[in-house]
């Protein structure tokens, strides 16, 4: 049982958890929960190691998932330690980040900074069969752990990469690129679904920049009661994706 935060590994865990470019530099990351532990192994990624608190050793949904694997037992002071949630749920895991091939539609979004609309927009984008989301650097970061606790396992459903330069990836994508506008765009209904879509969403407040606006092939508007101005970029993901999805079968 390791016992003391100054633990060389409990230090790493807790910088996996805290810094993207530790994250970035080393592959892994820390996934926190039962939940996200179980679409993690149901994706077929294995643990690296899996941490438990000492307490939730007693609960048996701790131990159905460790089974047969080999768990590093923390105390629970040192575990809370390294848990980000304001509740810890005494069981996490190092995994590595996994690499899936990107297929199908893609979400391109440009400088979306909450954490909760990053992950809302993820588990969405995997709802409604998403294989690919194109991040630029000012996104936060997509494994952080708000984004992971909002993507609800949406992550091992996505192939994921951030990009220095939204614009290329966009001008590369091999199908119709669609832009999200407040206004003057073609209404939502009224937009023909063909082939591959790459869809593009803007920043929370100021949306998609009008340099990569004049990239998408097509602006779309979502039709709302007047004297509403806009959504936040989640809900206005939602709405665009499931559009696709039910209009594409």
């Amino acid at each position: 049982m390791i016992s003391s935060r100054d633990n060389p590994r409990v230090k790493r865990w807790a910088k996996l958890v805290q810094d993207a470019r530790a994250r970035r530099e080393e592959g892994r990351v820390v996934v926190e929960g039962p939940h996200l532990i179980e679409e993690a192994l149901r994706a077929g990624v294995e643990p690296m190691a899996l941490l438990v608190s000492e307490s939730a050793l007693e609960r048996d949904e701790v131990w159905k998932l460790v089974g047969k694997r080999e768990a590093i037992v923390l105390k629970d002071r040192v575990f809370k330690a390294l848990a980000d949630a304001e509740t810890p749920q005494g069981i996490a895991a190092e995994i590595a980040i996994p690499r899936i091939e990107g297929k199908g539609d893609c979400v391109f979004l440009e400088g979306v900074q909450d954490p909760a609309n990053v992950g809302a927009i993820l588990r969405t984008a995997a709802a409604f069969g998403i294989g690919e989301v194109v991040l630029d650097r000012a996104c936060a970061d997509p494994w952080a752990p708000k984004v992971l606790r909002a993507g609800m396992g949406g992550h091992f459903k996505l192939a994921m990469r951030q990009v220095s330069e939204l614009a290329d990836a966009v001008e590369s994508f091999a199908g119709s690129t669609l832009c999200t506008v407040s206004s003057a765009g073609k209404a939502l209904p009224e937009v023909a679904f063909e082939g591959r879509l790459g869809w593009i969403f803007g920043a929370e407040g100021q949306g998609v920049t009008h340099t990569l606006a004049a990239r998408a092939r097509e602006r779309v508007r979502i039709p709302m009661q007047p004297g509403n101005e806009s959504l936040n970029v989640a809900a206005a993901a939602a709405i665009c994706l499931y559009e696709a999805f039910t209009r594409k079968k």
